[in-house]
């Protein structure tokens, strides 16, 4: 297949010609397929005419109009509003599936195929497609039917069982997990097989689901419960097996402390200005500081209490103890280490003109990252796109006509 740059990508990204075809909605799909955008690809997103993604409409906030959800994972994107449940809709999709080498959706399983852009509908034209699909379960098992969401799979993993004080009820984490880990791992699938391509130059379908991908993020919690039998519980902030490693008060907020190992115990109670503590038997190794940790923690917290955040954090690094301050959201996004290393940017938005955007956390050295364009208008793209796709004028203007593209 000929590959063609995307519209407005450097020459040299990653991922440059490669043509992702989005299905996806809300998040988990269109936090994969932004990623794949970052990285250069030329992505395609597919929206019903007139609605267009769920998230469009998911605000407060929005700005000019535009929901904030939605612009927080869409940019490097074209928009392509079709309506698939008409023939013609339907037919423009599968002639872009047909040259495209990625293909992403995140229906709930048998939905796409009914639509008619399933894997075995779309790969019989296109043998060497890369076509991955998440849900809430994955394609097989008892609840592969079953819609999914983030809270319903952080539920169910266990990690909401992990998450939340000792004394208190589970908690869900503060972000969406579980979606933006299936786009993740969705991500790391599609560039196994495009790699694996390179080999054989066969396509392949990639299964991703997330409850599966919230389990695997147990890890240690659950290597934990395979060594010992007990099963894990809530901390709070603070670490299972390391201690002491967690949030403590300080005199004007909080400070995350991680005393990661018996050296840095020592240079943590020296400058708290109580050796003494490093002495106690109770506390001279980490499994005995575990054993004890309330004993631990009711020493340390009145020590802690004395002090602002940013004492603590100067005096420990001087220590070398790590230390940080627990920030808010707007404090993280001006920490002078986050904006050295651009996690935040901005871009020209059609509508609402200079816009903030969360970097791509990826850095590669010959081949960077970029936010090149806005997320896109509904139906920004749709002419553009047919006509590269060898539809006409006067075809895109009859799909118009009787509502098939917007």
């Amino acid at each position: 297949m000929q590959k063609r740059h995307a519209p407005d990508t450097a020459s040299g990204s990653a991922l440059d010609g490669l043509v992702v075809l989005d299905l996806t909605r809300i998040l988990s799909g269109p936090f994969a397929t932004m990623t794949l955008g970052d990285l250069g690809a030329d992505v395609i997103k597919i929206e019903q005419p007139g609605t267009g993604d769920d998230t469009r409409q998911w605000g407060p906030p929005s700005q000019a109009g535009e929901a904030a959800y939605f612009l927080s994972i869409n940019r490097n994107k074209r928009s392509l509003a079709v309506d698939l449940k008409t023939p013609e809709g339907l037919a423009a999709v599968r002639a872009l599936a047909r040259t495209a080498d990625i293909v992403v959706e995140n229906f709930r399983p048998g939905t796409a195929s009914r639509l008619g852009v399933g894997y075995d509908d779309l790969v019989v034209d296109n043998p060497g497609l890369i076509y991955a699909s998440i849900s809430g379960y994955g394609q097989t098992g008892p609840d592969a039917h079953r819609a999914g969401y983030d809270a319903i799979a952080q539920a169910r993993s266990g990690i909401m069982s992990v998450t939340g004080e000792t004394d208190g009820p589970p908690v869900r984490v503060g972000v969406s997990s579980a979606d933006l880990v299936a786009g993740m791992w969705a991500t790391i699938g599609i560039l196994a097989a495009l790699h694996e391509k390179t080999r054989t130059g066969q396509g392949q379908w990639v299964d991703i689901s997330l409850l599966d991908g919230s389990v695997a993020w147990l890890t240690y919690v659950a290597g934990g419960y395979f060594a010992s039998g007990d099963v894990p519980r809530r901390y709070g902030s603070a670490h299972p097996t390391i201690a002491p490693y967690q949030a403590f008060a300080s005199a004007d907020g909080f400070v995350m402390i991680a005393v990661g190992n018996d050296r840095l115990w020592t240079r943590f109670t020296a400058a708290l200005e109580r050796p003494e503590l490093a002495d106690d038997a109770r506390f001279s190794n980490n499994p005995l500081r575990v054993q004890h940790r309330d004993a631990l923690i009711a020493a340390l917290e009145p020590l802690l209490l004395v002090r602002t955040t940013a004492d603590w954090v100067r005096i420990l690094d001087l220590a070398g103890v790590p230390v940080g301050p627990i920030q808010s959201v707007d404090e993280a996004l001006v920490d002078p280490q986050v904006v050295a290393r651009g996690m935040v940017t901005e871009v020209e938005h059609p509508s609402i003109g200079t816009l903030a955007q969360i970097n791509c956390p990826i850095r590669l050295t010959r081949t960077p990252v970029a936010v090149r364009t806005a997320p896109p208008l509904l139906g920004q793209h749709t002419d553009d796109i047919l006509l590269e796709a060898g539809f006409s004028a006067e075809n895109i203007e009859s799909f118009r006509e009787i509502g098939a593209v917007a």
